[in-house]
């Protein structure tokens, strides 16, 4: 009698005894929480991930134009103050005064 009394109470302390742990596991720092944040953290840099892809496509495809477009990398490196052989360049004796470049002079 005592047995067929033991059993189904050991059978329930072991049930209770998972449940509480499957309970503290879920709401401890290694719980539901916590997958959350990961999930997040994992959207957030897919999205970083894919904006850095973007930029490269776009720096790359500005390389492409260079490498091949002649008028693009002159408009580049007039950007950069290189100017034609033979062009005059003018600097203001205050340089807080902006001189845009341009290819064409007018005419006297």
């Amino acid at each position: 009698m005592f047995r067929a009394f033991l059993r189904p109470v050991a059978a329930l302390a072991a049930l209770s005894g998972l449940a509480a742990y499957a309970a503290i596991m879920l709401r401890g720092p290694q719980g539901l929480e916590a997958l959350a944040e990961k999930h997040s953290q994992i959207r957030s840099l897919q999205e970083y991930n894919d904006r850095l892809k973007h930029e490269i496509e776009l720096k790359q495809g500005r390389i492409q134009r260079l490498n091949s477009d002649r008028t693009a990398q002159e408009v580049e490196l007039e950007r950069h103050g290189y100017m034609h052989e033979g062009d005059t360049r003018f600097t203001p004796a205050d340089p807080s005064v902006k001189v845009p470049v341009t290819g064409a002079v007018p005419a006297p």
